[in-house]
């Protein structure tokens, strides 16, 4: 076998014969694209899926908010801390063990949530178990993946799998409303559970050595810059553009989830009735994928830069539109910060991606990712805890909507004064 190949090719089942069925790269392209937005959509959806849960877990054992939102920022610490770890793990083992290994986690921490009668034990299974679940089937091993198919071309299948986080959220979180008000929130964490276990099978007996080999033209081409690059964390670490994309991460992810964890209790807060609440946000899902189309199309057009800030200036309009929301709660107003703020919650996050895995290629280059991706994990565990907090000590919204669009603000500062993100 050829010493090029990529090491996980090397590991997958002996059965598999690539070579008595070739595929056009094209089409295989195609299948991995619509296996990671699978993979997405389930752990993004699961994970979102818990500001739904929040009120009946809260009222049910008497709770406060930023007692349960911890739930939910561990969550997101977790995923954050360790992606480096998983891109490691990718880099060394290959898709097939990092894919298994997450839908194990989500399937029994769920299983396990079922059961749970204090907080510990649901800051462990829904909060620790289910973050290092999505880490595991995030953004991670599928940027590294889909960049061995699409090459100069990922930024648009990175969009096309960002919007996964609208396509979990708009089929899960009213599924799961309706779940809970059918058999409550016990039953429907264990159909979670038992759902994700029975995905592991058909995982394992796809043909993983096909899809981890990579197109032969990418795969060349990256080879042919991997020697000339020779990026190592360290080296990484020590330049302005790593510490640029951490902070743009890790800002913009407090001021959305300070946000986005507590939506749904703020629209029923406001006076709409759960089901509306939960199916308002899930219909961030369908203007979510648009957006994330939208902003990749932009980026070919007038640019990245432009494109970047375009979609942080959407993203302010709709937080004053949430604003008003609360003082007048009418469907217009409501429709408006969905459309607004929905749809750019992760449209920058294809571009982010494109330019680190761009800056910093190379062999290292999933260790390199995971760990700037930390301060998203970082920031979505911060600004959802905080959030929650500001809400228990003010007994409102207002102070929770100044201090996300402060840490929005702030996420747009890099690609205004950084050299590096600005050409």
């Amino acid at each position: 076998m050829d010493q090029n190949t990529p090491k996980d090719a090397q590991r997958d089942a002996p059965g598999e014969d690539v070579a008595a069925r070739p595929l056009k790269p094209a089409r295989v392209a195609l299948n991995v694209l619509a296996l990671c937005f699978a993979l997405s959509v389930l752990g993004r959806g699961l994970g979102e899926s818990f500001t739904v849960f929040l009120i009946p877990i809260s009222e049910n054992f008497g709770w406060d908010r930023a007692q349960v939102v911890s739930v939910y920022s561990l969550s997101w610490l977790m995923s954050g801390l360790t992606a480096p770890l998983v891109g490691r793990l990718f880099d060394r083992s290959g898709p097939r063990t990092v894919y298994a290994l997450g839908l194990l986690l989500l399937g029994g921490a769920f299983l396990a949530a079922s059961h749970a009668q204090a907080l510990w034990q649901f800051q462990l299974t829904v909060g620790l178990c289910v973050g290092l679940g999505i880490a595991l089937v995030g953004n991670v091993p599928n940027s590294i993946l889909l960049g061995r198919w699409f090459g100069p071309r990922l930024p648009t299948a990175m969009a096309v799998v960002y919007s996964a986080m609208g396509g979990g959220v708009l089929v899960l979180l009213p599924a799961s409303q309706l779940l809970i008000d059918h058999i409550g929130w016990r039953s429907s964490y264990q159909w979670f559970g038992i759902v994700v276990l029975c995905l592991v099978v058909p995982l394992l007996l796809l043909p993983w050595r096909l899809f981890a080999r990579g197109s032969p033209t990418v795969v060349q081409k990256a080879q042919a810059e991997v020697v000339d690059s020779g990026w190592t964390l360290a080296s990484a670490m020590r330049h302005h553009a790593f510490w640029a994309l951490f902070s743009t991460f890790f800002f913009t992810a407090v001021g959305m989830y300070a946000i986005s964890a507590q939506i749904v209790a703020f629209l029923i807060d406001a006076g709409f009735h759960p089901l509306q609440a939960a199916t308002a946000w899930g219909f961030s899902g369908v203007v979510l994928t648009i957006g994330m189309v939208g902003v990749s199309t932009l980026d070919g057009i007038i640019g990245r830069r432009p494109s970047v800030l375009f979609s942080y200036a959407i993203s302010i309009i709709g937080i004053f539109f949430l604003w008003l929301l609360q003082w007048h709660p009418n469907y217009w107003l409501l429709t408006a910060f969905v459309v607004c703020f929905g749809s750019m919650i992760g449209s920058r996050g294809p571009l982010i991606t494109a330019t680190a895995l761009r800056f910093f290629q190379g062999k290292r280059v999933g260790t390199i990712f995971g760990t700037i991706s930390i301060g998203s994990g970082l920031g979505s565990a911060f600004g959802s805890w905080s959030g929650g907090l500001i809400h228990d000590y003010t007994h409102g919204y207002n102070a929770v909507i100044v201090f996300a669009l402060v840490n929005v603000i702030l996420g747009m500062l890099p690609f205004l004064v950084v050299p590096a993100l600005r050409r």
